[in-house]
């Protein structure tokens, strides 16, 4: 009969783990930190990037056709322009596409809008679940460190024999 609990991940005592392997333990939780610290700040500057676009569709209205804009052409780099078409709004939908909106009826402005607080949302949620992760990664680093100083000093309190 095979065993059943072979699927899930199975729990060792760090305190029971010698120094080398501590060390071993330390650096992958160094690395996923930093991974996840770095998948964090990059979801911050997305859900920046989408806030802005709620407040760019926001300025494309009839009132403001022929106006002067700064267009981006990449994340520092932006060249003046005429807005010539306060009709329509093109929305990024991620990965380099993006789709054209009508904004004649005010019905489609607030669609654009809508898809961006949406992404909005959802990204703030995902946030959420990454600092609760990321917290109990610190909480399980810090941890660790006190099992490695405790296992450090143990050998020089210990009285040696003669």
């Amino acid at each position: 009969m095979a065993s059943t609990t072979s699927s899930q991940p199975q729990q060792i005592n760090v305190a029971d783990l010698d120094l080398q392997q501590l060390s071993d333990v330390r650096r992958q939780l160094e690395e996923e930190l930093n991974h996840l610290t770095n998948s964090f700040a990059q979801l911050k500057q997305a859900q920046a990037k989408f806030k802005s676009c709620i407040e760019n569709v926001g300025e494309v209205k009839p009132q403001n056709k022929g106006t002067t804009i700064l267009v981006p052409l990449t994340n520092s780099l932006y060249v003046p322009g005429h807005l010539s078409d306060a009709e329509n709004v093109i929305v990024d939908v991620g990965t380099g596409y993006y789709v054209k909106k009508a904004c004649a009826k005010s019905y489609s402005r607030a669609q654009a809008t809508k898809y961006y607080e949406t992404k909005v949302e959802y990204i703030r949620t995902n946030l959420d679940t990454l600092q609760e992760t990321i917290q109990k990664k610190q909480e399980n680093m810090s941890y660790l460190i006190n099992v490695m100083q405790t296992k450090l000093q143990q050998p020089q309190t210990q009285p040696t024999k003669v």
